[in-house]
């Protein structure tokens, strides 16, 4: 299994303070090919959002036993599902203008 951790370290909230920041937002999925595997595991990604707002998804391998203990504690991930979408699929998060371009 591969567990995507989403965080968001550039904040742009008048207070500078993310209000899911005390959840733990991540996602699994099965393992894509060896190729993909090796592109993106034990990798971090981030995406800009141009509006002070920055999100970033750790990428890791993990058992199919550890991700069941670890999905019972996540809160989902707040609707960024697109961001592990393109991380497989690219090998990255996609800008504005590359999404575009598509």
């Amino acid at each position: 299994m591969i567990l995507f951790t989403l965080s968001m370290p550039n904040v742009g909230s008048w207070n500078g303070k993310w209000t899911g920041d005390s959840n733990l937002y991540v996602k699994t999925r099965r393992n894509p090919s060896k190729e993909i595997m090796d592109k993106i595991v034990d990798r971090s990604f981030y995406y800009n959002f141009g509006d002070g707002w920055g999100a970033s998804v750790g990428v890791k391998k993990i058992s199919s036993k550890e991700s069941n203990k670890t999905m019972k504690k996540s809160k989902g991930f707040c609707g960024y599902d697109w961001m592990i979408d393109e991380i497989i699929k690219f090998g990255k998060i996609l800008t504005i203008k590359e999404r575009e371009q598509l």
